[in-house]
């Protein structure tokens, strides 16, 4: 029955891409054709979206650089990179690809805007942003935006494992809690499944992204294989995290914080301290200005654990 629906769509295929009258199928027709009959051939033979891969889990411990403000060349004690998406791995080390999975970047706003607003968490009628990034929020809140926002992320994913990167840095995994009600925990976590699973056919290793209250469900339910955290000093989060992931926790704490989590006055370096004293014999942790300049850049802020 497989192979007479697979003969039937071949046929359809090559008969409408013959045909001298092609006006209407040059472009975005033909390929939106192309993409309509490969996705039908997959789902028929249960093909997934990458051949599986091996995934690789980054060294304990290993001492990692966070470039998302820019790439440059890490230290050679560096054995854990994190860059955007966009940018090229670093050979001899364990390359992260960053991506902005739960919200737009703020330079694609407008791309996301005006090709898929019907993919953005709406309030009111209103775009709802997280003002601090000026970040649209993805909508995860029904299976089909869910399945929509894979189409377009999971080739990024799949993209990531192509040039070399070995695991994800899935951001803003806590969208639910900025989105003004519109979405829950239970939308963003199955919508992390999703990335999982098809990270993982490709080869990738996948983080937790900060969101503590997910600790429960991320690395048995969800799939999550390491945690990249932010600030969990400050928080007083961090031990959740090694409890769940043990020495597969890669802790940043930034020089620009000057409360902790009860709003008391601190010293960001002396956060930062407290951390190694705390944990720095068992997981890796570094110290970083906000923006994640590149080296080059006079606000350039790196310090890990000695």
């Amino acid at each position: 029955m497989k192979l007479l629906a697979l003969k039937v769509l071949i046929g359809f295929h090559s008969k409408f891409t013959s045909r001298s009258d092609k006006r209407e199928c040059h472009g975005i027709g033909l390929q939106w054709l192309s993409v309509a009959v490969a996705v039908i051939v997959a789902t028929l033979f249960d093909i997934s979206p990458a051949s599986a891969q091996p995934v690789v889990l980054p060294p304990v411990k290993g001492q990692f650089d966070y470039q998302l403000g820019g790439a440059y060349n890490p230290a050679k004690s560096v054995a854990i990179v994190v860059r955007d998406r966009l940018k090229p791995a670093v050979t001899g080390k364990y390359n992260i690809c960053y991506v902005n999975t739960y919200q737009t970047q703020p330079d694609e706003g407008k791309w996301w805007a005006s090709k898929h607003p019907d993919l953005l968490v709406r309030k009111d009628g209103k775009f709802v942003v997280d003002k601090q990034w000026n970040e649209y929020l993805l909508d995860t809140s029904t299976d089909a935006k869910r399945a929509a926002l894979m189409a377009i992320i999971g080739p990024w994913l799949d993209r990531c494992a192509t040039d070399g990167f070995k695991g994800i840095d899935a951001d803003n995994l806590d969208s639910w809690t900025r989105s003004k009600g519109v979405l829950t925990m239970a939308d963003n976590v199955a919508f992390a499944k999703l990335l999982v699973k098809r990270a993982h056919a490709a080869g990738l290793a996948v983080a937790q992204k900060n969101a503590s209250d997910l600790i429960s469900n991320g690395p048995s339910k969800i799939g999550f294989d390491f945690a990249i955290v932010e600030e969990c000093q400050v928080w007083k989060e961090c031990d959740t995290y090694t409890a769940a992931y043990g020495g597969l926790v890669y802790e940043i704490e930034y020089n620009d914080n000057t409360k902790d989590s009860d709003g008391k006055a601190i010293d960001p370096l002396a956060i930062f301290n407290a951390a190694c004293s705390a944990r720095g014999d068992k997981i890796s942790i570094i110290y970083r200005d906000r923006a994640l300049v590149p080296s080059t850049s006079p606000d350039y802020v790196y310090k890990q654990c000695k």
